[in-house]
Order: structure tokens, then C-alpha cells, then sequence
């Protein structure tokens, strides 16, 4: 697994990682989610080795990334953010290069690069210069070598951005695949990217962990969850009559001319609610149980911190 010690990092007086630890074990996705000047970025690059720590420690399946460096980083795959790479190389001549790096040549080589080009959609700018690609094109281009060794570890920063909406549903359906053998570590400002992928996410601010869980514990810490969201169609007495229920708490306004309704605590509101709709035959436009807003926890758990 991966496992991180009481990780920090100073740059003069400057804190921007402050103790974290925590362990991520194989077929995990773990979203590490913080707003902008967080920490994400140093604790990936700490991760990486790219940076060394101020102090604690990082081992990647017990290699000691400061003790054991070229073991370590034989384990990884990593994305920086915005994807840097030589850009008068062409996709090809750069996936080439990567993979001498890593030590591969001849056929097996060429396989390897078949595989990520093929995987990351990149048949048709493979002899293209890099620097004349769309963001989104050397986004894909920066996956491909990051996971052109297969490894173990894949450390992503950013990975979906620039992509457009297909894009990123390819790219978040191949985290998803290579997770099944591999622990990966998405960072990420995107709450949807969270929900998406993430088997487990970690909300850090000011460099310190405030939040640790799933993605369905944190949405649990949601004012919304459990809320049920009803969309009606002329029923202007619907919310006095919602009111009335013993297991509603409060009622709120809507986006769209929608009601929340809000349940008291350990009530389920569900039920309810649908019977008082037959009972009164409205004509339902929307109804959905909410699971919780993660963007809410977000904020209410950064927002101190901030």
C-alpha cells in the first residue's frame, strides 16, 4: 500500500503541507479534494519524489521514496498537473521516449505504445507535435505515459481537465478499469469527478486533513440528505399540506419552482410524500430522495479553514 507519516512541507516560513497521514490500499480511487492553495499538488509531488518533504515519510509497497528512490518511482505512474511534455516531439516520438526511459525497447516497446494510444484514443494525432494538440489531446497524451509501464501506482493531478464531456467520461472509465489492480490517487477540484470515480475521498485545506471517508459518508453529512426534492405541476397547496406531516421537518424553495422537504431527524420522508401525492393525485414533474451535497460539505468544511 501506500502509506504517509506525519507529512509536511515548508517553504521558508510558509506551511503548505501540515502532518498528514493517512494509507491508501490496492483497488482503492482516493480523491484528494481541497480548494485552490490547499496542499494537493505538494502532496503529490511528495508522493512522486518529485519533492522532498520537510519532514515524515512516504513508502510506496514498502519502498521509502526519500531511502529508495528509483524503486519507488518504479511503482508509479504519475500525471503532473497540466500534463508538461516536450512539445515539438510529436505524441509518438514523446510515448517512444517515455518508454526508454523506462526501460523498455523493440517489440515490446511498440506494444506498449499501441496499448496507450489505443486505450487514450490518440490514433489519429500520433504524428502530430504536441504543441499544436488541444489541451484536452496533451491531457490524453499525458495519461498515456503515466501508464505506459502499468503500474502500480498512478497518481493523477488534475486528470480530466480540459476535456470535454465524452472525454472525461473516457478517462473516468479508465480509472475506474485500472483501479481494479491498482491503487490510484486522483487530485481534484471537481466534486462530480469525486462522485464518479472515488471509492474514497480525503478534503484537505491549509495543509491538514478535515474530512476522510466515502463519498457517501461525506454526502451523509448533508444538510439534504435524506431530503426529498418535488417538482409539481399546479398544486399551490402542496407545501401547507407537506408541512402538515409529522415526519417533515421544514420545507425550502427550489430550484425551478421545485420544494425541499426536509425530514426530522431519523425519518424517512419518501413514503410519505408519495402517498400524499397519490392521495391528492398531483401531477409530479420531479421527485428524488437526496443523497446529500458533497458541494455543501465542501464548503461548510473548508470554509473555517479559509
Amino acid at each position: 500500500m501506500i502509506r504517509i507519516d506525519n507529512l509536511t512541507k515548508k517553504f521558508g516560513q510558509f506551511t503548505a503541507v501540515n502532518g498528514l497521514s493517512f494509507t491508501v490500499a490496492p483497488g482503492e480511487v482516493l480523491g484528494f479534494l481541497g480548494p485552490n492553495g490547499a496542499g494537493k499538488s505538494t502532496t503529490m509531488k511528495m508522493i512522486t519524489g518529485f519533492l522532498a518533504p520537510t519532514s515524515g515519510h512516504v513508502s510506496i509497497m514498502g519502498h521509502d521514496v526519500a531511502h529508495h528512490p528509483v524503486k519507488a518511482k518504479q511503482l508509479i505512474g504519475y500525471l503532473p498537473e497540466g500534463a508538461p511534455s516536450y512539445g515539438d516531439m510529436t505524441v509518438l516520438q514523446f510515448l517512444r521516449f517515455v518508454g526508454q526511459v523506462r526501460g523498455y525497447r523493440g517489440a515490446e516497446l511498440a506494444a506498449r505504445i499501441e496499448r496507450c494510444q489505443h486505450a487514450l484514443q490518440l490514433d489519429k494525432v500520433l504524428n502530430q507535435p504536441i504543441e499544436t494538440l488541444s489541451k484536452g489531446f496533451r491531457r490524453r497524451v499525458g495519461l498515456a505515459q503515466a501508464i505506459i509501464h502499468d503500474p502500480q501506482v498512478l497518481i493523477l493531478d488534475e486528470p480530466t481537465d480540459g476535456l470535454d464531456p465524452n472525454q472525461k467520461h473516457e478517462v473516468r472509465n479508465l480509472i475506474a478499469n485500472l483501479s481494479k489492480d491498482k491503487i490510484v490517487i486522483v487530485s481534484t477540484h471537481i466534486l462530480e469527478e469525486v462522485s464518479a470515480v472515488c471509492s474514497r475521498a480525503i478534503i484537505i485545506a491549509g495543509g491538514k486533513i478535515l474530512a476522510d471517508g466515502t463519498p457517501a459518508q461525506l454526502e451523509a453529512r448533508s444538510r439534504f440528505h435524506g431530503a426529498v426534492t418535488l417538482g409539481l405541476e399546479h398544486a399551490s397547496n402542496a407545501q401547507q399540506i407537506l408541512s402538515a406531516l409529522p415526519q417533515v421537518d421544514h420545507i425550502e424553495a427550489g430550484e425551478d419552482h421545485t420544494l425541499i422537504v426536509f425530514p426530522k431527524a431519523g425519518q424517512q420522508l419518501f413514503e410519505v410524500v408519495n402517498n400524499a401525492i397519490q392521495q391528492h393525485q398531483w401531477q409530479v414533474r420531479e421527485l428524488h430522495v437526496e443523497r446529500g451535497r458533497l458541494d455543501e460539505v465542501f464548503r461548510d468544511i473548508t470554509r473555517e479553514v479559509a
